[in-house]
């Protein structure tokens, strides 16, 4: 199961890669990430980002239903990997005290930090899964990899 994993997110960086030299526009970027995880993972529900902006985290492009539009500060899991300034996986969201969900059929939860070429935190990549368990550290070495795109 893990190689299988492992080499569908090698399917999609080597994909992401052939597309991003085609923008350098962040917004463009994230929206193809979005719609290349959406469809090609299997049990990614919900796809998207959340951005900084004036200290509020705001949604960005994003594929699958309608979104929270803005995060209250300091709560859930998109500000947990913010604050940590670290990826978060949630194997449960009803075990993550403070969890914010935006759609009940939410069960688990990964969110890797976006940082700018200063390292800055800018935002978030934040995946909802409609199945408990379905995100590990593998999933979260392998968006980071993803997410490092947007600015290389």
């Amino acid at each position: 199961m893990l190689e299988q994993k492992t080499a569908r997110y090698e399917r999609i960086q080597r994909q992401l890669r052939e597309l991003m030299v085609k923008s350098e526009h962040a917004l463009s970027r994230m929206a193809t990430i979005n719609a290349l995880l959406y469809h090609k993972m299997d049990g990614f529900f919900w796809v998207g980002f959340y951005l900084l902006h004036d200290g509020k985290l705001l949604v960005g492009p994003y594929q699958g239903p309608l979104a929270c539009l803005e995060l209250p500060r300091d709560k859930g899991v998109c500000w947990a990997a913010i604050n940590r300034r670290t990826s978060v996986v949630v194997p449960d969201v009803d075990n993550f005290p403070g969890h914010i969900a935006c759609d009940s059929r939410s069960k688990s939860e990964i969110v890797i930090p976006v940082r700018d070429k200063g390292n800055n935190i800018i935002g978030v990549l934040d995946i909802d899964s409609n199945l408990k368990n379905n995100f590990d550290q593998a999933d979260a070495g392998q968006l980071e990899k993803i997410v490092a795109m947007l600015y290389a």
